[in-house]
C-alpha cells in the first residue's frame, strides 16, 4: 500500500519509447536521451541517465506477455533501497515501427531477492477505478497480473530472473 495520507488520483501514466531516434519521454512529455535499446521476441531493453535526485541511471526491461515493465534503479549513495527490481504492471508493447508505449495501471510488486515481493499502491489502484480513469476489466486484469507475478516469484525463490529465465525470457542487464 502507498504510505500516503491520501492516494494522488491520477489518469494512468503514459510513458513512449522511440528506438529509432533513442528517446523516451516520460508520463510528463519531457524527452529523454536513451543509451541503448535492445529488442528481443519477449521484449524491449532499455537503459537510460535519470536526473531524478534519487537515482541516477535507470534500465528497464518491457515484457508485454508478462503485462509488466521491469526497471532497476541505480540510487545515488545517500537514497539507497532495500528493493533489486521494481515492476509495473500495465499494457506493454509495440505501437508502430520502432515505436512502443506503457501504459501503467497503477499495481507496483518490490522484488528482494531471496526474501520477498512486496505488493505496492492497491490504494491507487482502487481510488483510480473509483473515479472512472480504469475499468473493472482493466483493474480486474492488474490484479491477476500481479498475482501471477507474485506467484512465480516466489515460485523460483524469489528470485525474479529465475522466473522470467523460466519462461524463456532471460533477462541482462548493464
Amino acid at each position: 500500500m502507498t504510505e500516503a495520507t491520501s492516494v494522488d488520483v491520477h489518469r494512468p501514466k503514459v510513458e513512449f519509447f522511440d528506438i529509432a531516434e533513442l528517446t523516451n519521454t516520460d508520463p510528463k512529455g519531457f524527452v529523454r536521451a536513451v543509451q541503448r535499446y535492445h529488442l528481443e521476441p519477449w521484449g524491449l531493453y532499455m537503459a537510460r541517465t535519470a536526473d531524478h535526485p534519487q537515482f541516477h541511471y535507470m534500465e528497464s526491461w518491457l515484457l508485454p506477455t508478462l503485462d509488466l515493465r521491469a526497471t532497476v534503479f541505480h540510487f545515488h549513495p545517500a537514497h539507497m533501497r532495500d528493493q533489486d527490481y521494481y515492476l509495473d504492471i500495465g499494457e506493454f508493447g509495440e505501437v508502430g515501427p520502432k515505436k512502443w508505449r506503457s501504459v501503467d495501471h497503477y499495481l507496483d510488486l518490490v522484488v528482494r531477492t531471496g526474501r520477498e515481493t512486496v505488493l505496492l499502491d492497491v490504494d491507487e489502484l482502487l481510488a483510480a477505478h473509483t473515479a472512472g480513469l480504469i475499468d473493472a476489466a482493466a483493474a480486474e486484469k492488474a490484479v491477476a497480473t500481479a498475482t501471477r507475478a507474485i506467484d512465480g516469484i516466489a515460485a523460483h525463490g524469489y528470485d525474479f530472473q529465475a522466473w522470467t529465465a523460466s519462461l524463456d525470457m532471460p533477462l541482462t542487464w548493464i
